[in-house]
C-alpha cells in the first residue's frame, strides 16, 4: 500500500540553512521507522509570502508500507 506524508518548515532570511537541516532530519527519522519499506518518490514545493517571496518549504513522500 502507498502512502503520502508531508513535511512542512517556515524559511527565514540568513537561517536558510539550518531550517532544511532540521527538515532533512525529521524526514530522515521517520523514514527510519519500520513502517516505511520503499520511498517512491520525494518533491519539494516553496510557499510563498504576499510579495512573491519564499517564507516555507513543503517536502512531500510519498512511500510503500
Amino acid at each position: 500500500m502507498y502512502r503520502v506524508k508531508s513535511f512542512g518548515t517556515e524559511l527565514k532570511p540568513f537561517h536558510t540553512m539550518n531550517e532544511l537541516d532540521g527538515l532533512d532530519e525529521k524526514v530522515n527519522a521517520f523514514l527510519a521507522g519500520d513502517e516505511v519499506k520503499r520511498v517512491v518518490s520525494v518533491s519539494d514545493a516553496p510557499t510563498t509570502g504576499d510579495q512573491g517571496e519564499i517564507i516555507g518549504l513543503v517536502r512531500v513522500v510519498c512511500y510503500e508500507v
